[in-house]
């Protein structure tokens, strides 16, 4: 799950922040916005520079239950630390996933809820946008199973004959093999669970919070399950797709990616963070993820590498942006030369 991102700084750079079915902007100067009624997935864009035309796309993806917003603070600082160049412009692309956010209201993004349809989701973006296929592509959690999927399904032409693999894929502590029941501290399962107990409308933000306390989760979770509730009548209602979501966490925990790190395409760099005090990985996890990356290769095949962020558990934009930034912005820094 993602948790809401509380920005704590300024950036003293102007930023655009397009908006697809925009709620209120939380920019000081709000930018100008746009409404459009596609059968695609909800977006926001961020350029460092909105007057210059960009060069290079990151698609950044959330994890479950969480939604674009959770990213924005982030990835701000990442379009500010990459305007550095005068010949090159990164735009971030902020997707809601299915069932998430925005893209919750969209009609039309039809079951299996899975890790394939989310990723095919991002392909008909692409295409029916008409966009250059993205450069890099950036997932938290079961975001980064769904950008996994999606450079599989790219390298497998899935979307297109003309789609392009993207040159960088970044899986933000997201464990890319199965994930057993036995294995999990089960954590989330309790939330979905207990979400699901709940009725469709409940009275308000603070019922909820001071339910989810009662029921033993930590104020700070509880609060952040409460920052997903949307005005209903006298009540509040969840702003994602409940049902779907606990499908997606299922696919999530059912699909693995070994076979795409042991064999990335040529063109591709996966790059896997691993937060240093993340309750997510087993030894045997991590001891597969260094062996591999230490594997030299013959030139055949893309690279993969294992990064691991210090002083972080599992929200890596919250409880070490910088550290992340810092871990991030080299790798596609080195794009634009």
């Amino acid at each position: 799950m993602a948790r809401l991102l509380r920005n704590k700084q300024v950036i003293p750079v102007n930023l655009l922040t397009r908006f697809l079915n925009p709620p209120s902007s939380l920019l000081t100067h709000p930018p100008a916005t746009s409404k459009r009624s596609l059968q695609t997935l909800a977006y926001e864009e961020i350029q460092a520079n909105p007057n210059k035309p960009y060069t290079h796309t990151a698609l950044i993806l959330h994890g479950l239950l969480g939604s674009a917003r959770n990213w924005r603070s982030f990835s701000r600082n990442l379009a500010s630390s990459l305007s550095t160049s005068s010949f090159s412009e990164w735009r971030m692309v902020l997707v809601d996933l299915r069932n998430h956010g925005k893209s919750a209201e969209i009609e039309g993004l039809d079951p299996p809820h899975d890790m394939v349809n989310a990723a095919k989701d991002l392909g008909n973006l692409v295409n029916s946008r008409g966009w250059d296929w993205p450069d890099v592509v950036i997932g938290h959690s079961m975001g980064g199973k769904v950008a996994l999927q999606f450079a599989q399904s790219c390298a497998n032409r899935d979307y297109s004959e003309n789609v392009k693999v993207p040159i960088q894929l970044w899986v933000l502590d997201s464990v890319p093999g199965e994930v057993p029941s036995e294995n999990s501290d089960g954590e989330v399962e309790k939330v979905l669970q207990t979400l699901q107990s709940l009725p469709s409308t409940v009275p308000s933000r603070k019922w909820l919070v001071n339910h989810m306390l009662e029921l033993g989760f930590s104020k700070s979770l509880s609060e952040w399950i409460g920052t997903n509730l949307k005005k209903s009548g006298e009540g509040e209602t969840w702003a994602f797709n409940l049902e779907g979501a606990v499908q997606m966490f299922q696919s999530y925990r059912e699909m693995s990616y070994w076979s795409l790190l042991e064999h990335p395409p040529k063109e591709l760099e996966i790059e896997i963070v691993r937060a240093e005090k993340s309750d997510r990985w087993d030894a045997d996890v991590i001891n597969q993820l260094e062996k591999l990356a230490s594997k030299e290769g013959d030139g055949s095949a893309g690279k993969f590498s294992v990064h691991v962020l210090p002083n972080s558990g599992h929200w890596v934009h919250v409880d070490n942006p910088k550290g992340l930034l810092e871990i991030v912005a080299p790798k596609l820094k080195s794009l634009m030369s």
